[in-house]
């Protein structure tokens, strides 16, 4: 049996490890399955920081498209009995964390479906946190907020014993900003597109980069690429040759 190629992968956070592991590769994401070895921890709050590792395996030619991760249950449209106590689980959880805080706010849960194209339906659980002043939950590049969502995410799949796919934001901040990128992503390939010089954006986190790079995947003349190293990673946008 053909032996498939494979290397671990460590970052900041799983994302940035993924992304380390896709550059030393040299393929797309959708041409390999991730394990997630350990999901590392953010170094707030006076715990002691520790980077993220992943396994990345190449697909062979004849695996369908999309990202698989390894011991990990496959994602369904609907919520369950089971995905719902997790949902109640979570929410308590973080509603807990808040209060010790001292940050008086209310955790709103609801379910979404992320659908990207040639990936299957991913449900997840978004858990929003509302109230009045509130940036401070956000932090720089959102370091705040991902370690709420870490944490959070720990306690609940020690809990349901399966990793839990859910998502802290901040008075809608996360999908405010995906949509912004989105959007920005798209305006800019236009502009490489035209003028056929390249652009590079702002520095951004490993899923920011992420998002950016699945919004132009499938564009007809342009291509992209993160360049730099740590915190001043950024994507290039490429014109095609």
């Amino acid at each position: 049996m053909e032996q498939l190629q494979s290397i671990e992968a460590v970052g900041a956070t799983v994302d940035e490890a993924v992304e380390r592991g896709l550059d030393a590769l040299n393929v797309k994401r959708d041409n390999v399955m991730v394990e997630v070895l350990d999901e590392g921890i953010h170094g707030v709050g006076g715990i002691r920081p520790r980077e993220a590792r992943v396994r990345l395996t190449v697909k062979r030619p004849s695996s369908p498209a999309g990202i698989q991760i390894a011991g990990e249950v496959q994602a369904t449209t609907e919520p369950d009995a089971d995905d719902d106590a997790a949902a109640q689980n979570a929410t308590q959880t973080l509603q807990e964390i808040l209060d010790k805080m001292r940050i008086k706010a209310d955790v709103v849960p609801r379910w979404d479906v992320q659908q990207v194209q040639g990936e299957k339906p991913d449900l997840r659980l978004i858990l929003d946190i509302r109230g009045d002043d509130l940036g401070i939950l956000i932090g720089r590049q959102s370091e705040t907020i991902d370690a709420l969502q870490y944490i959070t995410r720990l306690v609940v799949s020690r809990e349901v014993e399966r990793r839990f796919n859910l998502i802290v934001d901040v008075e809608g901040y996360k999908a405010r900003r995906e949509n912004q990128l989105v959007q920005l992503a798209k305006r800019m390939a236009e502009r490489v597109a035209s003028t056929r010089k390249s652009v590079a954006l702002e520095p951004m986190p490993a899923h920011e980069r992420r998002l950016v790079h699945i919004a132009l995947r499938d564009h007809p003349t342009v291509t992209t690429e993160s360049v730099g190293r740590g915190d001043r990673r950024k994507v290039t946008i490429i014109p095609k040759r």
